[in-house]
């Protein structure tokens, strides 16, 4: 597999939707969310606490997504985030606008080479 570095600029515009996506299929704390964003892109994307934590307190600030205290099975306490109606709101339409971006570049790039 080729290695290849993600520009900070388009992780950062990714981020939001890839949260939300996430806490659409179920509740979950950060270590998990960074685990998940690894096993989905296969490894490609690997996400710190650092990045994590802000986006996930906007989210929270902006009324998309709650948190609340778990205690895990091990005993641990865990900071789960869930999404709300609004948070779905916002998935759909971060959805729409990174479609229409995907189908640009894909008419672009793609064998139809479409628009020529």
């Amino acid at each position: 597999m080729r290695v290849m570095t993600i520009p900070k600029d388009l992780v950062a515009a990714s981020a939001i939707p890839i949260i939300l996506a996430i806490l659409r299929r179920a509740d979950s704390y950060g270590y998990a969310i960074i685990q998940k964003v690894r096993e989905v892109s296969e490894d490609r994307l690997t996400w710190s606490d650092g990045m994590l934590y802000p986006v996930l307190h906007r989210l929270e600030a902006a009324g998309f997504i709650v948190s609340y205290w778990k205690v895990a099975k091990t005993g641990r306490k865990r900071k789960y985030y869930h999404l709300n109606a609004a948070g779905a709101t916002e998935l759909e339409r971060l959805k729409e606008q990174w479609f229409v971006v995907h189908n640009a570049l894909e008419r672009l790039t793609g064998s139809t080479e479409a628009g020529e």
